[in-house]
Formats: structure tokens, sequence, C-alpha cells
């Protein structure tokens, strides 16, 4: 049995809209309705970042997150994959399960550390990568089992978690 981790309420969500980067950076994200990850590589459909050989395969962040961040800087809000991360999701704490094993969809992803917003977050709204630091950020994974996701599928705390 796994040990209970903290923001154990927060164990389920969904996945609200999935997202890869273009082929030129900068340009916007491409939204999909279903991706394919790879266990170790990545997202297959990311050209850019494919098989790059690095823990950093997946990045995601939490839709209710985002909305706050746009009402405490006055924007009416973010369009799905605005804030630049490949899985955007409802429902469900992010960082509260770093240093566990998450099931999204049929993949099993390594959630290991905070995510780093990027310059491209003040270009977006000047004092949006503020906001995104102190667990409010999302969350950097790596692809453990390789599985489809798509946009609705459930994302929970997974039975199988790493040796501690």
């Amino acid at each position: 049995m796994s040990k209970p981790s903290k923001g154990q309420g927060l164990m389920a969500g969904r996945v609200a809209s999935l997202h890869i980067h273009p082929a030129k950076s900068g340009t916007p994200l491409t939204p999909l309705n279903v991706v394919h990850l790879v266990a170790d590589k990545g997202i297959q459909e990311d050209a850019r970042y494919f098989n790059r050989r690095s823990r950093r395969q997946v990045t995601l962040i939490e839709r209710e997150q985002i909305t706050a961040h746009g009402e405490a800087l006055g924007v009416a809000g973010f369009a799905p994959g605005e804030v630049r991360s490949n899985i955007e999701t409802t429902g469900i704490n992010l960082v509260a399960l770093i240093g566990q094993r998450v099931q999204v969809g049929e993949a099993l992803l390594d959630f290991y550390a905070p995510r780093t917003p990027c310059h491209q977050m003040d270009a977006l709204c000047q004092g949006l990568r503020e906001f995104m630091e102190d667990s409010r950020q999302g969350v950097l994974a790596q692809v453990v089992r390789s599985g489809a996701v798509r946009v609705g599928d459930a994302i929970q705390l997974a039975s199988i978690q790493p040796a501690t």
C-alpha cells in the first residue's frame, strides 16, 4: 500500500487540454485531443522535445491555478495552451503529488519537481512569472510507462509508487 501524500483529498482530476510545442520556438502551442507518451522519451507528437534524454518530458498545470493567476493580475483569462504547458488539468492539486507516481490516462508519470516558469510568462502578462512560483506553477514529469492520454482522461495517484 502506498503512503498517503500531502493533499490526499485532491487525488483525482481530469485532463482539460493537451498541447505540443510547434516547430518554431516562441509560437503558440498546438492543441491536440490525444497524445502518446513514451517511457523515458516524452510526448511522441512533440518533435521539438521528444527523446531529448532529459527527465523533463511532460509539463502539467492546473486550469484553476491559471484562472487564479489571471484574476490576481486583472486578466480576463488565458486560453488553453497559452501558459505553455503540455497538459492542463482540472480538479487536482499537482504540486501535492511531487515525488509520487501518477496515472494520467493510460500512461504512468513520475512527478519529480515543480515547473520553472520561463520569461515567456511575463511576455504573456507582466507579473505572471512571479505568480507562477512557490507551488503555484504546475509540475515536471518523466514518463515511466507508455500510453495514450486524451482530453477528459482521469488523473490519479497510482498504486505503484517509487521506492523511497
